[in-house]
């Protein structure tokens, strides 16, 4: 049964030692696709060359982080790159999704303008590209579902559709359901929802299956029985498995769902 990890970052430095094995566990584990978000200029070059690599298999996301946007005098000059390779893209690589974008006010606060100017221009280039967005959100909720609203009712008025994930969603079942409401997205479900007295593990009780999407954040974020090491794909199945165990349904029907939800997104 197969699954697709649609967060992975297996082209990082982390895994420069045994990126081959890694890859190799992955497909061991039935993982049939994995989704490489962009970061900034510094590690382009390195996903590029993964999803050249394994075209079919991996596939490459362009956009900028929010984190990437702090202290960075050369923040706009970043976002016109990313419309750049939009526009030509690299050669052997084609992109399936605008991100890793969103907003992050965890490590510093003194960057929220440039972060919002920097979300909305790339939720506005994803509705003229027609592709989904895949979202970072860290402790800036409000200001995210703010501007989702905001920026779905805009392309509904101009004919267009913003859809995609929210990565590593562990909020509350009240920010599930405001965003749910806001149109097409889905809800990215990585190994936090394995941890011991994880609050997602109740939430994700609430959420519909047709809503999910799995992912591992590799080389962050390792879900049980792991933590404490190093992420990587083939640790997807475990989210799969928790997920199975909090909705009582089998393994499959997780699997297969979640499958059927990445492939229609991302247009896989």
């Amino acid at each position: 049964m197969e699954l697709i990890d649609t967060h992975s970052h297996i082209y990082a430095e982390e895994f420069d030692g045994d990126r081959e094995e890694a890859l190799a566990r992955a497909r061991a584990e039935g993982v049939g696709k994995l989704l490489l978000p962009a970061i900034d200029a510094e590690s382009d070059e390195r996903m590029f060359d993964l999803a050249r690599a394994e075209a079919g298999y991996c596939y490459a996301m362009m956009g900028l982080h929010p984190t990437s946007v702090n202290d960075n005098p050369r923040w706009r000059e970043e976002l016109q790159r990313v419309e750049r390779y939009f526009a030509a893209p690299p050669a052997g690589v084609e992109f399936c999704a605008v991100g890793e974008i969103g907003l992050d006010y965890y490590w510093s606060e003194d960057f929220k303008a440039e972060q919002r100017e920097a979300f909305v221009e790339q939720c506005r280039l994803a509705v003229r590209l027609d592709l989904p967005v895949v979202i970072h959100t860290r402790s800036a909720w409000d200001d995210m579902c703010d501007i989702l609203e905001a920026e779905t009712t805009r392309a509904q008025e101009s004919g267009g559709r913003l859809r995609g994930v929210l990565h590593a969603f562990s909020e509350d079942a009240a920010t599930y359901e405001r965003l749910r409401a806001c149109g097409d997205f889905l809800f990215g479900i990585g190994g936090v929802v394995t941890f011991k007295k994880s609050a997602l593990a109740e939430v994700v009780k609430q959420m519909r299956l047709e809503d999910l999407v799995v992912e591992t954040d590799a080389p962050y974020l390792t879900p049980a029985p792991h933590r404490g090491t190093r992420n990587e794909s083939s640790y997807v199945r475990f989210v799969a498995m928790k997920i199975a165990e909090l909705k009582e349904v089998d393994y499959e029907v997780v699997a297969e769902q979640t499958t059927a939800n990445a492939k229609r997104i991302f247009n896989l």
